[in-house]
């Protein structure tokens, strides 16, 4: 009923034009390998992205249209079985044109005040706006396969906070919600074992910072490098297939 009113409160979105959706069907690989459900189901899902958020470019950027598309595109990836419920609790998209620095502050437990700049690809607050760098967005679609995809990674961060928690948890039923937690949690801390061993891990040890670090950075393997994700955390890629459906890339 609340998705319903939603709806007709701010009207339907204007359908992509199909020409502008050919092109980018052409142009990125995973919306490419899609079948035809399943690419329409993202092409009403990249219309909506499009009404409901503010795409704004910074930094001296600009976008056009269709560069807006593909953005719109590359988010809803991850809302392919979630659904536009998955756009709830933010309206806008910030785009870079590179990496960018954001100052960090930190209060230790004596009382003194730490800070550094970081600089990153992307990020998503939890009430606030999307992050990106364009030009990641234009190196994982020119290696799609090469396990990284920053959008699908800071998107999975938005559906992790829908339920007011980041913990690398999505809001699921409730015995999925179990096993997923039980499942993350195990494969989570053998991951983070191996990586403060030194060992080597198949997949970036970033993963490691932090559950949902690790529910991000699995994700981007989902859609970019699912074969290996399979190898070397079969009960995580389980998860996410159900969670994010097959993989295009599969």
């Amino acid at each position: 009923m609340r998705s319903l009113i939603r709806r007709l409160f701010k009207g339907a979105p204007p359908p992509v034009p199909d020409a502008d959706w050919a092109a980018i069907r052409n142009q990125l690989p995973w919306v490419h390998a899609l079948d035809d459900a399943r690419a329409a189901r993202l092409r009403t899902l990249a219309a909506h992205f499009l009404h409901r958020k503010t795409i704004t470019p910074v930094a001296g950027l600009a976008l056009d249209a269709r560069e807006r598309l593909l953005l719109a595109t590359l988010c809803c990836l991850p809302l392919l079985e979630f659904g536009d419920e998955g756009l709830h609790g933010w309206s806008q998209l910030i785009v870079y044109p590179d990496a960018f620095r954001v100052n960090r502050s930190h209060v230790d437990a004596a009382g003194v005040m730490h800070e550094w700049d970081d600089e990153l690809i992307g990020e998503a607050w939890e009430s606030g706006p999307l992050v990106l760098s364009w030009a990641d967005i234009q190196s994982d679609i020119a290696e799609p396969d090469g396990g990284f995809c920053v959008a699908v990674h800071e998107m999975a961060h938005k559906l992790d906070a829908l339920d007011g928690v980041l913990d690398g948890t999505p809001p699921l039923p409730r015995p999925w919600q179990r096993a997923w937690a039980q499942d993350f949690q195990r494969a989570f801390d053998g991951f983070v074992a191996r990586v403060d061993a030194g060992h080597d891990t198949a997949l970036d040890p970033y993963a490691a910072e932090a559950p949902e670090e690790f529910f991000a950075v699995c994700s981007e393997y989902h859609f970019s490098a699912p074969a290996l994700l399979r190898d070397t955390l079969p009960e995580v890629a389980a998860h996410l297939e159900r969670f994010y459906g097959p993989s295009p890339l599969a």
